[in-house]
């Protein structure tokens, strides 16, 4: 009888542990070279992605080898006509295709991932080709990207195909060295520039991050991938869907407390409710109305 109180005890702290809250409606938490998954909120439902669709839009032009001090003038056609968003690159600016790169990945810039892809060998068609032929590759089967900036609410995916995305793109040093570099100077029209970092967590004591993309559309909602890592582990982080950034801020923070081994701070958290999973919203397509918000 002890004994089967004992199990049931134990049972129910494997539960409490597991249901970390989440204000994300979708998240996973996996460790690193194990694939282990420590914690998971509706991992595959199919949702928008936003601008963590440029990790891919950069893998895919990194595949192809370009020449990265190529110059690239910024083209009234890499203008956002989706959402109609800001932009604080110009029509007309010239800059090597690395710097182009840098304001794609770590200022979430549309024009500038725009124009990645014009500028890929073969032009926009070539680029969507290699983008399905990479989703094949990582076996991201439930991701449809049909363009490079994540302002289309067609770029869709799950938290668990997006882990497999972040896998990748930790393997590519140009990748990881700009996604956690928390701001630079860069040259427009002949005057030094300062862009920032999206994610606000880059550049603070006390985190480790290796890779960094955040994302946001009215569809999306807040998103953002980081790969954290600790003394002992180091974790990949997907969180989806979070209705404001404070709530997205709140879930990441209490994952890096997870990984500091600070279970009990994260369970005294009382902004948002906890996890509730049911598989029978696994793969349920998300829909909203399409409003003029910028992808970040």
């Amino acid at each position: 009888m002890f004994k089967n109180i004992f199990a049931a005890l134990l049972l129910s702290y494997a539960t409490v542990v597991a249901a970390v809250p989440f204000g994300s409606q979708s998240a996973l938490v996996v460790e690193e070279g194990t694939g282990k998954i420590l914690l998971e909120k509706n991992a595959d439902n199919i949702v928008p992605i936003a601008s963590l669709t440029k990790l891919m839009t950069a893998m895919v032009v990194l595949d192809s080898k370009p020449d990265m001090e190529e110059l690239i003038s910024i083209d009234p056609t890499d203008v956002d006509m989706i959402k109609h968003s800001s932009s604080r690159v110009p029509v007309g600016a010239t800059l090597p295709r690395k710097d182009v790169l840098q304001l794609a990945l770590m200022s979430s810039d549309n024009r500038a991932a725009a124009a990645l892809a014009r500028t890929y060998p073969g032009g926009n068609a070539a680029f969507t080709a290699a983008v399905h032929a990479k989703l094949t590759e990582l076996g991201m089967t439930h991701t449809s990207i049909e363009e490079p900036t994540g302002l289309s609410p067609s770029n869709t995916s799950t938290a668990s195909d997006l882990v497999k995305m972040a896998t990748a793109a930790s393997s590519y040093p140009d990748i990881t060295r700009i996604t956690t570099n928390p701001h630079d100077l860069i040259n427009i029209k002949g005057r030094m520039v300062e862009y920032r970092n999206t994610n606000q967590f880059v550049g603070k004591k006390g985190w480790d991050i290796l890779l960094s993309k955040t994302g946001f559309t009215n569809e999306a909602g807040r998103c953002i991938i980081m790969k954290l890592q600790s003394a002992e582990k180091s974790v990949i982080m997907v969180l989806l869907n979070a209705r404001a950034s404070s709530v997205r801020s709140v879930d990441a923070m209490n994952v890096h407390r997870l990984l500091l081994n600070d279970m009990a701070s994260i369970d005294q958290v009382p902004q948002i409710k906890r996890v509730e999973y049911s598989s029978k919203h696994k793969h349920r397509k998300h829909r909203r109305t399409h409003t003029k918000k910028v992808s970040t």
